[in-house]
């Protein structure tokens, strides 16, 4: 599967979006405002980190 940007973006949009749902509808003792005020951007914030890191690997393996 070649990936580019858009699947990618979507593919990132999907997880967040569905770990964000799972959480809101957990019988867990967390409000919905916790969840998206402050669970959702750490989410997001991780994601792009690990994203970027694994496109810098990515790359590192492609040209070695």
């Amino acid at each position: 599967m070649q990936l580019d940007m858009v699947k990618t973006a979507v593919a990132f949009v999907l997880v967040v979006a569905l770990g964000t749902a799972g959480l809101i509808y957990a019988p867990m003792a967390m409000t919905v405002e916790t969840t998206l005020t402050m669970v959702t951007p750490s989410m997001v914030v991780f994601g792009l980190i690990t994203l970027a890191l694994g496109v810098a690997h990515g790359q590192y393996r492609a040209a070695n």
